[in-house]
């Protein structure tokens, strides 16, 4: 799956345990009603985050993870996370190629004779 948008917030990394590290970045999507967002970069993904700013457009490569919990009173709940594993920077500005003028658009008629009448209605 994939989530495009502007960059909202890039957080620093944080070192959870001593052998788990995550870094969270929140893309803002560009639809009639904006979401926010929050995809987690765990262990070495965290580094592709580096090169990311505020309103930077991105493409986030997401997996959607899901985990049972079963608290000390016996209730079971269910978290769902959003893990990032590729991102890459849009192209904001569209590929400008100028107009063909007219005249160039065709090549001239090189089997014209002159001898067959002209049928044309106009």
């Amino acid at each position: 799956m994939e989530v495009t948008g502007k960059v909202k917030v890039v957080n620093p990394e944080q070192q959870v345990s001593a052998s788990f590290k995550k870094r969270e970045l929140v893309v803002t999507t560009e639809e009639q009603y904006p979401q926010h967002i929050m995809i987690e970069f765990t262990q070495d993904k965290c580094d592709l985050l580096s090169n990311y700013k505020i309103g930077d457009p991105v493409k986030v490569s997401i997996n959607l993870r899901g985990r049972e919990w079963v608290n000390p009173q016996g209730e079971t709940r269910y978290f769902n996370s959003i893990q990032g594993w590729r991102i890459e920077r849009l192209d904001t500005a569209p590929a400008q190629t100028p107009p063909m003028p007219a005249a160039e658009a065709f090549a001239p008629a090189t089997n014209l004779n002159e001898d067959e009448p002209d049928d044309l209605p106009f």
